[in-house]
């Protein structure tokens, strides 16, 4: 069975967006395209409110996805797209539809007030339950946004692509987080660039004050488990241009700075299954709220 890309789509601008960087995804990926629009039926009082009437829900239901396929073909030639209609709610039915899927995308909330995106419960809950990898996308994202300036600083997406940016803990690694990354940078023809953000254990800290090449041991020990966790995927990948940033402090705050100047940020999230429920972790929850790239959450083991 042929997998697709799949891109859920509401009509909103940030989910227009994400089927915009789906359907250029499935070029690269020589994949077709499903557009899945799901509608969540309204409660009976509101449904039979004059605005609100099942006439109204269908028109809009039908034309909203028809009308983006359409767009999309005429914009991306060569990119099979097709649509699906499904009835529940959103994000029981989207980790669903991704099941079957090379990868689900989504689109985020656009701006906060604090200065970065909003992902809403629905796209939060896919990425903490889906199997298969979720890319989100930021309101407003455009293909240039993923490539370097021209020669004069406008932006183009006639140029290079920026780099991949991996989010790595190298004791934790996992082959299918390192390789989504690699594949993603060859198939962009780009660097990728590799970000290990680290912090001292506790019973470190007042060593240090005494003993100040303890922390450049410590660098030094983290940086080389870095190096060998990615030394058999520069094989594998010899056209591949790697560099390695392993460097104390946030390793979030570490990816969102490097998501800047990124193509896409790629980060993997642990399958726990527990009473306690699934969660996607600290970092890459706040690197789904700030990053300015699209970011691509793995699911592994």
């Amino acid at each position: 069975m042929v997998r697709t890309v799949v891109a859920g789509l509401d009509g909103s601008p940030e989910s227009r967006a994400a089927a915009e960087w789906a359907a250029r995804e499935a070029k690269l990926r020589g994949l077709p395209l499903k557009i899945v629009h799901v509608w969540e039926p309204v409660p009976a009082p509101m449904a039979q409110a004059p605005l609100l009437g099942a006439e109204t829900q269908q028109h809009w239901s039908e034309r909203v996805p028809r009308e983006a396929a359409e767009g999309l073909r005429l914009r991306h030639p060569g990119v099979e797209v097709s649509v699906e209609q499904l009835t529940g709610g959103a994000a029981e039915v989207l980790t669903k539809a991704a099941e079957d899927a090379e990868l689900l995308v989504l689109g985020s909330r656009g701006l906060s007030g604090l200065g970065g995106f909003l992902v809403g419960s629905v796209g939060l809950s896919v990425v903490a339950h889906a199997e298969r990898p979720v890319v989100l996308v930021r309101a407003g994202e455009q293909a240039a946004d993923e490539h370097e300036a021209d020669p004069v600083g406008i932006p183009s997406a006639a140029t290079p692509y920026r780099p991949v940016v991996l989010g790595l803990d190298p004791a934790g690694a996992d082959d299918s987080v390192i390789g989504f990354a690699f594949e993603a940078a060859a198939r962009r023809a780009t660097g990728l660039r590799v970000v290990h953000g680290w912090n001292l254990p506790p019973y470190y800290v007042y060593g240090l004050s005494a003993d100040l090449t303890l922390h450049d041991e410590i660098a030094r020990q983290q940086a080389a488990t870095l190096a060998e966790a990615l030394r058999p995927w520069r094989q594998k990948y010899p056209g591949v241009e790697v560099t390695e940033e392993s460097r104390s402090g946030s390793p979030a705050g570490r990816l969102v700075d490097a998501a800047r100047e990124a193509s896409l940020v790629v980060v993997g999230r642990r399958v726990r299954r527990s009473p306690l429920g699934a969660h996607i972790g600290p970092v890459t929850h706040a690197l789904l709220h700030h990053a300015a790239a699209p970011v691509a959450v793995v699911a592994h083991s």
